[in-house]
C-alpha cells in the first residue's frame, strides 16, 4: 500500500512539474509574441523591367522605399501604433512624384486628378475610405479621420473634400498635383484613343503601352505593432485616363485594403476592377481564417491562380498575426520593402 502511495505521488509530482514546464513555454511564447513587430510596404506593381529602368530612377526608387518604411519601422520599434505607422508610412510615398499617389497622381480623361485611398484597423475592424478627392493633400490621412471622426466608412468627392477641411487636414490647390511625366502620360493615351483599334488594343492604349516601363503606382502599407495588431492602408491616383468618376479597388474595404488581428493585413496594387470583383484582399483572410491556410499558401492561391482565371493583373503585401511577410505579385515587378523587429531590410523591384 505504501509503495502504491508512493508511486501515485510521484507520478502527481511529475505531472506538476510538467505542467509548470508547459505554463513557462507558454508564457515564454506570449512574451516573444508580444514583442514582435514588422512592416511591408508597396509602390505599386506592373511591367517594371530592369532592362528598362535606369539606374538613376532605380536608385530613386530605392531610396524613396527605404525612406518610406524606416518611418514606420522606427514607430513599431518605439512602440507606436500600427495605425500610425501606416499613415506616416504611405505619406512618404504621398509626397514623392515617384508613385501614384497623392502628388504624384496620375490624370483622368478631363485632366484632372482624383485620389482614393482606405485603411483598415485589424484589431476593431473598423474602417475608412475616400473616393475621387481632388484637393487634399494625404487622401490615406483622410480615410483614417473618416474612420475615426464620422459615423460611415467612405465618402467621396466634394463631400470628403469638406470633410477634411472640417477635420483640420491640409487643402492643396489642383496645382500641387501636376507632374509633367504624368502629363505626358494622359497625352499619348488620349493620342493613341483616337485612332481605330480594336478592343484588345484599346486596352493596351489604357494603360500607355508606349511607356516600357508602365507601372501601376498604388501605394500600400501593412503593420504588425508590439500590442498584436495589424492595420493596413493603401492610397492611390486611381487609373490615367480614367473617366465617369471610375472607381478602383483602392478604397474598397476587401479588395483593396482589409485587415483581421485573427488572420493578416493586405493591400493590394493592380488592375483594381479585377481585384473589386475577387475580393482579393479579403479573401486572403478568409482562406487563412477558414481553411486554415498559411499566409503564403493564401496569397499564392489568391494571386497566382483565382486573379489570373479572372484575366487580373497585379499584387499584394501581406502580414500575418504572427509577423510573416508576403510579396506576391503575377507582373514583371512590385516595387516593395519590408523590416522585421531585427531591423532587416528588403527593398526589391523586380521579379526573381
Amino acid at each position: 500500500m505504501k509503495s502504491l502511495s508512493f508511486i501515485v505521488g510521484v507520478l502527481l509530482l511529475s505531472f506538476g512539474c510538467h505542467r509548470e514546464a508547459s505554463s513557462n513555454e507558454a508564457l515564454e511564447k506570449t512574451i516573444q509574441k508580444e514583442n514582435k513587430f514588422a512592416i511591408i510596404i508597396h509602390g505599386g506593381a506592373g511591367t517594371i523591367l530592369k532592362k528598362n529602368m535606369s539606374e538613376e530612377n532605380e536608385i530613386a526608387y530605392k531610396l524613396k522605399l527605404e525612406e518610406a518604411i524606416k518611418v514606420g519601422h522606427t514607430i513599431l520599434k518605439t512602440g507606436g501604433t500600427s495605425q500610425e505607422a501606416v499613415m506616416r508610412t504611405i505619406q512618404v510615398m504621398e509626397e514623392s512624384p515617384l508613385f501614384n499617389a497623392g502628388k504624384g497622381a496620375v490624370f483622368t480623361h478631363d485632366e484632372t486628378n482624383e485620389l482614393d485611398a482606405s485603411f483598415m484597423d485589424g484589431k476593431t475592424r473598423n474602417a475608412g475610405a475616400v473616393a475621387g478627392v481632388k484637393n487634399v493633400k494625404s487622401p490615406i490621412a483622410l480615410a483614417i479621420k473618416i474612420m475615426t471622426h464620422s459615423d460611415h466608412v467612405m465618402l467621396s468627392g466634394e463631400g470628403a473634400s469638406r470633410f477634411a477641411k472640417e477635420q483640420g487636414l491640409e487643402i492643396v490647390p489642383p496645382s500641387y498635383f501636376y507632374t509633367e511625366k504624368r502629363f505626358k502620360s494622359l497625352q499619348r493615351i488620349q493620342k493613341k484613343e483616337k485612332t481605330k483599334m480594336g478592343e484588345k488594343d484599346l486596352k493596351a492604349a489604357f494603360y500607355d503601352a508606349e511607356i516600357k516601363n508602365s507601372k501601376f503606382g498604388t501605394v500600400g502599407c501593412v503593420a504588425l505593432d508590439k500590442s498584436g495588431n495589424i492595420a493596413a492602408g493603401t492610397s492611390t491616383g486611381g487609373m490615367t485616363n480614367k473617366r465617369w468618376g471610375r472607381i478602383g479597388d483602392a478604397p474598397i474595404i476587401g479588395a483593396g485594403t482589409y485587415a483581421n488581428n485573427l488572420t493578416c493585413g493586405v493591400s493590394a496594387t493592380g488592375w483594381g476592377e479585377y481585384f473589386i470583383r475577387g475580393q482579393v484582399a479579403y479573401d486572403i483572410s478568409a482562406q487563412m481564417e477558414y481553411q486554415h491556410k498559411s499566409l503564403k499558401e493564401a496569397t499564392t492561391d489568391v494571386i497566382q491562380h483565382k486573379l489570373t482565371q479572372l484575366g487580373g493583373t497585379g499584387g499584394v503585401v501581406a502580414l500575418d498575426k504572427d509577423g510573416n511577410m508576403s510579396f506576391e505579385f503575377n507582373t514583371a515587378g512590385m516595387y516593395r520593402a519590408s523590416m522585421n523587429d531585427q531591423g532587416t531590410l528588403i527593398v526589391k523591384i523586380y521579379k526573381e
